[in-house]
């Protein structure tokens, strides 16, 4: 096989818990992260010239967020860097990235491709590195690349990289909106630390999961409302008590699309990106239009 394609999904977390911080400085979490629909895509052509070279292009360069730089600054370099050092590879390889997910939004853009990147090159050239190994490696460069090579709904625990599979989540339709201001991921976790996290303030992540484990099959109509309904109200994320006084248009985001039917809504990581549950397709879609019209949010999505 000289040429595979490999989807890159984003995160969304469906609930955010800070516990602690190490003394390496490391914040110890808890949370629940499940990927969505929303998809970076890239190619990979093994070019045989014993030259083991890296190259890495952009399918949409004049689109791209100037914070991503196609060298080997790149996490997707970094990630295949690993791979050649690890693995001897001699062959050299063309990744070429169409750019999807928005660039600092806390959906997890970067270290999704750096998976991508892994998973891809191992399959490339044959390596028969395992998930777990691949785990490891991506551990090394970022606290989310574990997760994001093995996808789906999982439970992450210690600093992200303790994974416990969970039943997938309910089928709902997405609407993520990410408003323009830059939110610094340090800055908010510093101010979580100084912050005295009420209970109720918490996600109820063990009735979550237990929620999840309902069959849901059987459950339809008003019950499968009830339902989401129950798994929402186990929902939260405490970095929102940090992000959204400093910027008040995520809690405005976040109303647009209570107002317009969303089950729950909830800011992904450390922000700014919103994310609206709907079980109708058609309220999503009105949700999308009301938050474009207001010009809070520069990219808007309806995923699934």
């Amino acid at each position: 096989m000289d040429i595979l394609v490999k989807d890159a999904h984003a995160k969304i977390n469906i609930s955010l818990d800070v516990l602690g911080r190490r003394e390496d400085g490391y914040h110890l979490v808890r949370m629940v992260m499940y990927s969505v629909g929303l998809c970076d895509r890239l190619t990979f052509e093994k070019i045989n010239d014993s030259k083991g070279e890296i190259i890495l292009l952009a399918k949409n360069p004049d689109s791209l967020n100037p914070l991503v730089t196609m060298d080997e600054n790149n996490l997707i370099y970094k990630a295949a860097k690993k791979l050649y050092e690890g693995y001897g590879i001699r062959d050299s390889v063309r990744i070429t990235l169409e750019k999807n997910i928005p660039v600092a939004a806390g959906l997890a853009g970067g270290s999704t491709d750096a998976a991508a990147a892994l998973k891809g090159i191992n399959e490339l050239f044959d390596l028969g590195v395992s998930v777990d190994d691949l785990c490891a490696i991506g551990k090394t460069l970022g606290a989310d690349i574990p997760y994001c090579v093995r996808g789906g709904t999982m439970l992450s625990e210690g600093i992200g990289e303790i994974l416990t599979p969970l039943p997938d989540f309910p089928k709902v339709h997405i609407v993520l909106a990410k408003p323009a201001c830059p939110v610094s991921t340090a800055e908010v976790y510093k101010g979580i630390d100084a912050y005295d996290i009420k209970a109720d303030e918490r996600p109820d992540t063990d009735g979550l999961i237990e929620a999840l484990k309902t069959d849901v099959v059987s459950i339809e109509g008003d019950k499968y409302e009830t339902f989401l309904k129950k798994i929402s109200d186990c929902m939260a994320n405490v970095l929102e008590l940090v992000t959204i006084p400093l910027h008040p248009e995520i809690g405005e985001i976040k109303k647009m699309m209570e107002d317009n039917g969303a089950v729950k809504t909830m800011m992904s990581g450390s922000g700014p990106t919103v994310f609206g549950l709907f079980t109708e397709k058609d309220a999503a879609g009105k949700a999308v239009s009301v938050i474009e019209e207001s010009g809070l949010a520069k990219d808007i999505f309806l995923t699934s």
